[in-house]
């Protein structure tokens, strides 16, 4: 049985993983496809989120910048770390 510390078999929940990314760049997929890639801010138990440095995107394509967005949570589908940077699109 794994009691967590430092070892690579520690048991993470969904919520130390959401704590964990706070501040770091995020995708969020809408349950009409739609995405929103930037900066995780905050979120709440309702799965409510704020993210910073907002790019929506449908389809794959860019539609729209926006500096904060909200988003409400019986809207998201699933919230993923980004492996690229907002600026690696430019």
């Amino acid at each position: 049985m794994s009691t967590g510390g430092g070892g690579g078999g520690a048991v993470k929940t969904p919520s130390d993983f959401l704590k964990s990314i706070r501040g770091r760049p995020v995708v969020v997929k809408l349950n009409s496809g739609v995405d929103y890639r930037g900066i995780l801010a905050c979120l709440d138990g309702y799965m409510n989120i704020a993210m910073e440095q907002t790019e929506e995107y449908v389809n794959g394509q860019l539609k729209n910048k926006y500096g904060d967005a909200f988003i409400r949570g019986n809207n998201v589908l699933y919230i993923s770390t980004s492996k690229r940077t907002l600026t690696d699109d430019a």
